[in-house]
């Protein structure tokens, strides 16, 4: 029945479904796998990156900076991200000029999350098909959040998005701590996302940055990723 009403993206279905947003949803879920941990002192997020062969990978961004203090990464389509990515960023230039000083990162959440309710209530467009995990360092502390095509966002100590998020999430559930140091964060992540690879995890198919107390939100250069790889 519920597939009668999946041609419309404002309509109900029976049982109170919108059908394009579970479609959205699914589009982020396929996508490639990415992890983001809480720690005491920082965030850290974590992606894989399979490329073609022939693919120039340094072409392909996964992690993005949005302000020095904020990054996010996303799983589901890269298009689609780009958009919100540069929506995040003009919000936050827009605060910044405002206020004259940096956009909380829940403000910035509320902002993303805002955006992709709208394509989910409007004639004419179609839901935003990422989920986005969003990492900051504000005066409040560390910042993790999720936003999914919904509009819908939530603050998480540890989590998963794309095609593995569920065995990652159990897999985090085991080894999650309150007192966890951005160091062993950071190895828990690569463990994690290797549980779910198919082929070796090398510096070349993910990525990986980190936000720690100096509140800049720093991307890894691949032999940075590799120093890390090498104490697994």
């Amino acid at each position: 029945m519920d597939s009668d009403y999946s041609f419309s993206l404002t309509t109900f279905s029976p049982s109170g479904k919108l059908v394009q947003i579970e479609h959205a949803l699914q589009a982020a879920a396929s996508g490639g796998s990415a992890i983001g941990i809480k720690a005491k002192n920082g965030v850290v997020l974590i992606t894989e990156k399979k490329l073609h062969s022939l693919v120039d990978v340094t072409s392909v961004q996964k992690i993005s900076m949005i302000t020095e203090n904020i990054g996010l990464v996303y799983a589901g389509m890269g298009p689609d991200s780009r958009v919100l990515i540069k929506k995040a960023r003009k919000e936050s230039e827009r605060y910044y000029k405002q206020y004259k000083e940096k956009i909380p990162v829940l403000q910035l959440v509320r902002e993303l999350a805002s955006i992709m309710q709208e394509f989910t209530q409007s004639g004419g467009v179609r839901p935003f098909g990422v989920s986005l995990l969003v990492a900051g360092f504000d005066d409040k502390g560390p910042h993790l959040y999720q936003v999914d095509p919904s509009g819908s966002y939530f603050a998480w100590k540890a989590t998963a998005i794309g095609k593995n998020m569920v065995s990652s999430k159990t897999f985090l559930e085991k080894r999650y701590s309150d007192d966890l140091e951005i160091e062993d964060a950071i190895q828990t992540a690569l463990i994690t996302i290797k549980e779910g690879f198919e082929t070796q995890l090398t510096e070349f198919n993910m990525e990986l940055a980190i936000i720690g107390k100096n509140q800049e939100f720093k991307i890894l250069t691949p032999s940075q990723i590799k120093d890390y790889l090498l104490n697994l």
